[in-house]
């Protein structure tokens, strides 16, 4: 009896701290640190108001003559601060970036939820090109881990030139099935972010990054959301942990990135 009462209070505690298990904006800080100045990138800071009125920080970095716009989508810890090496990379492939931070994270107020985030993608996909006037099929969508589901999500209700999914899931409940398998994971999960499902109305061409080294997120989540992408889709198998991956198969990742770039938008 003690052991039901104990797993049912677990259940329960997975099921109320739910948003707990998943969001980490205080992780290492919501602060913002070093901003695109500190490495050597002109940026500029943006407002963007959601249409529930959640306020929104976001950064904009330009590249000279640029080929495209990286529209990125990040994961689930931390704030645009901590993506300066990949603001880099973009900028070193010549696209400019547009990052923002999710509501509840950073500077962005409001409070986190799945379906404020989408709210939150579709307000930035707005600014950058209703506002900000970029073409559509010039806006490469960028998102890693939690952010892949975000991107597909976007991907799915416009048409973007590109998507880049990186260390990415099929689902929450599927990824945590496989994680938990002593939990009825699928039956409690409320935070859903099902990319594989969001793929299915992609219409761009979509690259898949993973590593088998990842740590967080298995291998075999990235060949699922490969599979269930429509044509035309690549595949770029990468070295290195979940948060490093990019930086430790960096000269791999940086050639695969810029040949997708080009075919995608057709240079």
């Amino acid at each position: 009896m003690l052991i039901d009462a104990c797993y049912g209070a677990l259940l329960l505690a997975a099921f109320v701290f739910q948003s707990r298990l998943v969001y980490f904006p205080n992780v290492p800080s919501r602060a913002l640190g070093p901003d695109p100045d500190s490495i050597g990138l002109a940026f500029r800071r943006l407002d963007i108001l959601t249409e529930d009125r959640v306020s929104l920080v976001a950064w904009h970095v330009p590249a000279s003559d640029p080929r495209g716009t990286v529209l990125f989508f990040h994961g689930n810890a931390g704030n645009i601060s901590h993506r300066l090496e990949s603001l880099r990379h973009f900028n070193e492939l010549g696209l400019a970036t547009l990052i923002f931070d999710y509501r509840g994270y950073g500077q962005s107020a409001g409070e986190i939820s799945e379906a404020g985030i989408y709210r939150d993608a579709d307000a930035v996909w707005r600014h950058l090109t209703e506002e900000m006037g970029t073409p559509p099929d010039r806006i490469v969508l960028f998102g890693r881990s939690l952010g892949a589901a975000v991107a597909a999500y976007v991907a799915g209700r416009q048409k973007p030139g590109a998507l880049i999914l990186e260390s990415g899931f099929v689902s929450l409940p599927d990824l945590g099935a496989g994680i938990y398998p002593w939990l009825p994971v699928r039956w409690l999960a409320r935070i859903r972010f099902p990319a594989a499902e969001f793929l299915q109305s992609a219409t761009c061409p979509v690259l898949v990054i993973h590593s088998r080294d990842d740590e967080i997120i298995p291998f075999e989540q990235g060949v699922r959301l490969h599979a269930a992408a429509r044509p035309p889709k690549e595949f770029l198998e990468i070295r290195g942990g979940h948060n490093d991956g990019f930086l430790v198969s960096e000269g791999r990742y940086l050639e695969g990135l810029d040949t997708f770039v080009a075919a995608a938008l057709g240079e």
